[in-house]
């Protein structure tokens, strides 16, 4: 009796055409994510992907909890996998689910059968598991309307496969099949976690941090990079580019009106970010920005913003309020992080009145008192790059 993983896809399946190549890069990231835990063997057969530890040693809870983080699965069971025999299955149902058996009070059992060859019907398997185990364990009612669990025996081809609970998977679909984004991270709460909404979307990040040193610490950016092995346990690794940006923000302080401080900071960091992202065969950008959250997230600071890209800009919590997105950061373990209480660069040199209803015209006459093109080449040219 082995245990192993079974995988069922969600979105993929709609695929159609396009479907393989899918199913082919959610194998190949479930395989770079699993050498890290131990050497499994990974089959694609029947709408279903199983993974099999190869040694004894490697922990099934492991490579459950690392399949629990794969963009591309919508659910996953740990099962065991037995020879297709009636009698062994009806035994290796009893020994397997024994200490499951023991937390629960009532319970029904399903049957699977894609191998038609097997000689029993989907419900003759039902009846003759579920009769063995009423027996095994008189404690336990049989319940067809509302069990407390639901023991499920799969007829494959190459085996029969006996689980019972069914865990949700990350959703998605595989990173890497939707392109290449570069996500500008800071250390707050929002980016992180936009960051992860379009990995979940296939998106195969390169992330972007803008430092402001000596306004800003090394514990800050120590703490970003502390963000993003969050983010990667979903999205897998990654290039952190750290910008150094002082010398821009404080040409900005110096010769502009300070009510545009946060819109012209954002331009450029908008120019260096398409150059870094160019230079990463990345498509779009990605921000953490919520439509009307701050002065610089306003419908008129945004398209001000947006007038220097040339590549589209990704905005996943556009239209979400912070609860909403405090949640996801719970979910994915940043929360906690994000507020430690080292500043990032967009708090420095913050205006106390910005401007919320912006004229570009006025934007780009405040922008252009600054020779930034010299500035922007040489922060590009030292970035500092660090891997996630």
């Amino acid at each position: 009796m082995k245990e192993v993983i079974l995988i069922k896809l969600g979105e993929i399946v709609l695929k159609g055409l396009n479907r393989k190549n899918f199913e082919d890069r959610l194998i190949k990231n479930i395989k770079h994510r699993l050498h890290f835990i131990g050497p499994c063997k990974v089959k694609n057969a029947q709408s279903a992907i199983t993974v099999t530890p190869i040694f004894d040693d490697v922990d099934i809870e492991d490579v459950a909890y690392c399949i629990s983080k794969i963009f591309g699965i919508a659910a996953f069971s740990r099962a065991c996998a037995v020879e297709k025999d009636i009698e062994v299955i009806k035994k290796s149902a009893g020994e397997y689910l024994a200490d499951h058996f023991g937390r629960i009070s009532s319970f029904k059992v399903e049957a699977k059968r894609s191998d038609k060859k097997f000689p029993f019907t989907s419900p003759e398997i039902a009846k003759e598991v579920g009769g063995y185990l009423a027996d095994l364990y008189p404690e336990v009612a049989v319940d067809v309307h509302n069990p407390d669990a639901v023991v499920t025996v799969e007829i494959r081809d190459d085996a029969a496969y006996i689980h019972s609970e069914v865990f949700r998977g990350a959703g998605g679909i595989p990173v890497g099949t939707g392109g290449n984004g570069a996500i500008l991270i800071s250390g707050g709460i929002d980016s992180p976690v936009a960051a992860y909404m379009m990995a979940k979307r296939g998106i195969e990040l390169t992330a972007i941090h803008f430092a402001s040193p000596p306004y800003t610490s090394e514990r800050a950016e120590e703490k970003v990079v502390s963000l993003l092995k969050k983010v990667s346990e979903y999205s897998g690794k990654m290039k952190m580019y750290t910008v150094p940006f002082t010398k821009i923000q404080e040409e900005i302080r110096d010769k502009c009106h300070e009510e545009y401080f946060t819109i012209i900071m954002r331009r450029f960091m908008m120019m260096i970010a398409q150059k870094i992202a160019a230079e990463n065969d990345c498509q779009a950008l990605i921000t953490g920005e919520s439509l009307g959250q701050v002065a610089s997230q306003t419908i008129g600071a945004i398209a001000c913003t947006d007038e220097v890209c040339k590549m589209p800009v990704f905005r996943p919590l556009i239209g979400m309020d912070k609860e909403e997105i405090i949640s996801i950061s719970r979910k994915i373990d940043t929360f906690d992080i994000s507020i430690q209480p080292y500043e990032d660069c967009c708090t420095v040199f913050t205006p106390k009145h910005p401007r919320t209803r912006p004229v570009l015209k006025n934007v780009i006459e405040e922008q252009n008192k600054i020779d930034y093109e010299p500035l922007i080449a040489e922060a590009v040219e030292n970035v500092k790059i660090t891997e996630i």
